[in-house]
């Protein structure tokens, strides 16, 4: 596994939720976590799914993400 780290357009609880929810089709809720305290509103998350995968799914929840570092 390992851990990346992608800017959202996540803007409060509901935005985490959401994205949660389509996340949670293929991930465990402790695999990931959105800091919502940083402007770039950072999801970190530790699986097997590659970066595309991830950006995939926050898109598919109605956000955006892109790949930090």
């Amino acid at each position: 596994m390992k851990t990346s780290r992608f800017k959202t357009t996540a803007k409060c609880g509901g935005c985490v939720a959401k994205i949660g929810e389509t996340l949670g089709k293929v991930v465990t809720r402790d695999q990931w976590d959105i800091d919502l305290s940083t402007s770039d509103r950072v999801l970190t998350i530790t699986s097997d799914l590659s970066d595309d995968q991830v950006i995939e799914l926050v898109k598919e929840a109605g956000f955006k993400a892109e790949k930090l570092g």
